[in-house]
């Protein structure tokens, strides 16, 4: 049924969306950008229902409270807790470890303002858990939401970064002038 609630929204707004990631791919993490905005969460949102793509977040333990608590648990919200002393890289590679199944979303910025360089937490998520990452671009310009076909990271943390920085500079986010490049 979200699917096709989700269809309608889209259509309706105009958006598109483009998914290259196979099947057959269980475990990924989802590289979002440009994240100019909080139109940004509602869109990939109803992107991930109308793709029937099972993709979720991780957030701070503390927005899991009531009221809305079950509502991002419902939405495939990962509550993490920060108030210990305990490593998010490692928090993820675990559950990665413990499930057969999943996918998440970061944005790399970690903010909606203008970055001069991406966060690399991700990559050594996923180069500690060992799956490959997707990048996804929110593009507002041309109103299209893209899932690029997944890829490993190299070990090479400065080159591989510095390709996804290019990768997304220029694509423009709800914000342009808050947007990579």
């Amino acid at each position: 049924m979200w699917h096709w609630i989700s269809k309608i929204i889209l259509k309706i707004i105009g958006w598109k969306n483009v998914d290259h990631i196979p099947k057959d791919v269980k475990k990924y993490i989802v590289v979002v950008a440009p994240h100019t905005s909080y139109w940004d969460f509602p869109i990939g949102i109803l992107s991930r229902s109308y793709l029937k793509r099972k993709i979720g977040f991780i957030a701070k333990a503390e927005v899991f409270k009531f009221p809305f608590g079950p509502i991002l648990k419902w939405m495939g919200g990962i509550p993490v807790d920060r108030s210990k002393k305990s490593n998010l890289v490692d928090v993820v590679k675990d559950l990665f470890n413990s499930r057969s199944e999943l996918a998440i979303c970061i944005a790399p910025e970690g903010t909606r303002k203008k970055v001069r360089r991406l966060k690399t937490g991700f990559y050594h998520m996923a180069l500690e858990a060992n799956v490959p990452i997707t990048l996804c671009t929110f593009d507002f310009k041309n109103k299209t939401v893209t899932y690029h076909k997944p890829y490993y990271v190299s070990e090479n943390k400065e080159e591989a970064i510095a390709k996804i920085w290019k990768f997304f500079s220029g694509v423009e986010g709800k914000v342009p002038e808050q947007g990579i490049g």
